[in-house]
């Protein structure tokens, strides 16, 4: 037998042996024999020319075959190892009790083994994996319901451009093997809020097929074999009365998520090339950690501001009354007294207002008020201008409204505006001539709320905004305090209790929460001063209202004293304090200090 055939028959038993692995890395012993196989080829055909010309032309020959031996076998291989098959079929597992195994299989387990058994923080929620899996056919179609719906519009800004004909789901399902919740870790603090970390891996066999239809030519990728490890952090909050019981849905992952996927073009495995499947990889998780690794989070509104979530002072609007023109006369003697009422929308505060200017028509006031402001997005300024009288009731002149949209940060804007009747635009009295206000605001957000409006402003204004919110911090800030609950309160007489907050002799109270020894009353109050409060107390006091005919008609459930200079500090405390004068009672308090 000739060395040629011997060759030959070593080559057919190699292919015939041939079973390739699925894994990138196994593609790499089939292109290195390709490569060395077609190299002592070219070298093999070198020698026998160069035995047989002896000349330039063996050397020639020897370089081509050389140069096309190696590109062709890398190609070769290539294909072979995407267009092949497992001649193997996949077993079934072997289960067997976890304290068969050795110490070495069990090291090379432990990435499997679910969260609650490793951590006892995790709770094991096989329930909830029931319910996901009876769940899980309606959940399919209702999830990729939605991915249609919410890529269509987005498919349709493509078409027509760069030939594009269409884009579209030829197939979409998300399989039959639903995701599985490894435990839960569920966290206590004293915010109002709900804060667990689900350890969630899914190793599903879904099946999506897009399509695009370039010119005459169709395009079809497939997504296959998809997998993913993801520990979020999950928190609801603030947890209100109204249902589902919280306000917002905040999601950030705690560790950069593992992602595992096949993807088809053309019928191969393109996820098989040496080095983009790892690249792929590495770039997912670069790019998903980068929008919701901690400390960066997904925040998911679920009810708005008046569906009970407390919202929180984001800023100070200033508000100078310049002057008023042509007003209307009221008077007997053909004048008025004209007076300003500014307040601002979903605000429960009294109305602040300007001085009397009597007998004047075109009165000047150039008087500033500041105003606390926690929707810029959908507070409106509301201005009523009245007629003051002795006995009787102030007449009204007129009114108008600025929403507090039409604001840019830190910047002063002047208005001049026509008084109405009223805000009914279809009302015929409002095309009668009442006169005018003039006005300038100035919106000004807290510090911490600088990263929120900055996208509002142009890059060269920064320098002069964070100088001029410099200067302002001088000028004080706001102190806002939340009561938010009492636990084991109890009076001698009657148990209705309410809470009182007492700051530099003003006093401000939470309704009555009726018959009740642990009350929730999640009440905030604002408190505008013009220098930081170091070193001075706050004091809330629990008291208890009667109901009916009683003796006692308020009695004292406990109160506690608390030293403002950690809040300024710190710029903000949440603890509960042991109630003086109390048996048993606690009380739960946040306070926030804000600067502009």
């Amino acid at each position: 037998m000739t060395p040629r055939h011997c060759f030959g028959g070593l080559l057919a038993k190699e292919f015939s042996s041939l079973s390739i692995s699925r894994e990138p890395a196994s593609l790499f012993p089939y292109l290195l024999f390709f490569f060395f196989f077609f190299f002592f080829l070219s070298r093999f055909i070198c020698v026998v020319v160069d035995l047989e010309f002896m000349g330039l032309l063996g050397t020639l020959l020897g370089i081509i075959g050389f140069s096309f031996g190696v590109p062709f076998g890398l190609l070769l291989g290539f294909f072979i190892f995407i267009y092949s098959k497992p001649s193997k079929e996949s077993k079934e597992p072997i289960v067997r009790p976890i304290n068969e195994f050795d110490s070495k299989t069990l090291q090379g387990l432990l990435t499997e083994i679910p969260f609650w058994v490793k951590n006892p923080d995790y709770d094991r929620v096989d329930w909830m994996n029931k319910f996901v899996s009876d769940m899980w056919p309606y959940l399919d179609k209702a999830i990729c319901n939605t991915i249609r719906s919410t890529t269509k519009p987005i498919f349709e800004q493509y078409i027509g451009k760069y030939g594009i004909e269409s884009i579209e789901f030829d197939h979409l399902t998300l399989g039959t093997l639903p995701p599985i919740i490894h435990g839960v870790k569920v966290y206590e603090t004293q915010e109002r809020e709900l804060v667990m970390e689900p350890a969630i891996r899914w190793a599903g066999n879904p099946n999506i097929i897009l399509s695009v239809k370039l010119l005459t030519l169709k395009l079809t990728m497939q997504l296959v074999d998809f997998q993913i490890f993801i520990l979020p952090r999950v928190t609801l909050k603030p947890l209100v009365p109204s249902f589902p019981c919280f306000a917002n849905l905040n999601i950030s992952l705690m560790e950069k998520p593992h992602v595992d996927f096949g993807l088809k073009f053309f019928g191969g495995d393109i996820m098989a090339i040496p080095g983009l499947y790892r690249f792929v990889q590495e770039t997912i998780k670069e790019q998903i950690a980068n929008l919701y690794h901690w400390p960066n989070i997904l925040e998911i509104p679920i009810l708005d501001g008046s569906s009970g979530a407390t919202k929180k002072p984001v800023g100070i609007l200033r508000v100078k009354v310049v002057r008023a023109l042509n007003l209307r006369k009221m008077d007997f003697l053909g004048k008025s007294d004209p007076y300003v009422k500014l307040s601002l929308t979903g605000e429960r505060l009294p109305a602040k207002k300007t001085s009397v200017k009597m007998s004047n028509l075109n009165p000047e006031w150039n008087e500033t008020f500041k105003l606390i402001v926690k929707d810029p997005e959908n507070q409106v300024l509301q201005l009523h201008v009245f007629d003051w009288e002795k006995v009787k009731a102030h007449d009204k002149l007129g009114m108008q409204v600025v929403p507090l949209s039409l604001l840019t940060p830190y910047e002063t804007k002047e208005f001049t505006l026509d008084l109405l009747k009223n805000m009914n635009p279809n009302d015929p009295h409002n095309k009668r001539n009442r006169g005018k206000i003039v006005l300038e605001l100035t919106f000004d957000p807290f510090k911490e709320e600088h990263d929120r409006f900055s996208g509002y402003l142009d890059e060269s204004k920064h320098v002069s905004i964070r100088r001029f919110s410099n200067e302002l911090s001088s000028n004080g800030g706001v102190l806002s305090v939340t009561i938010e609950s009492a636990k084991d309160v109890e009076g001698r007489h009657h148990n209705n209790p309410y809470a009182l907050v007492i700051f530099r002799g003003e006093q401000k109270k939470t309704k009555v929460i009726k018959k009740s020894r642990n009350p929730r009353w999640n009440e905030g109050f604002q408190f505008m001063l013009e220098e930081a409060p170091m070193d001075e107390k706050i004091r809330i006091e629990v008291m208890s209202k009667r109901r009916g005919f009683n003796c006692y008609p308020k009695e004292s459930l406990g109160h506690v004293e608390i030293n403002l200079t950690d809040v300024v500090n710190n710029g903000r405390i949440n603890e509960r304090y042991n109630l003086i004068n109390s048996k048993n009672g606690v009380i739960q308090i946040e306070i926030r200090w804000n600067t502009v």
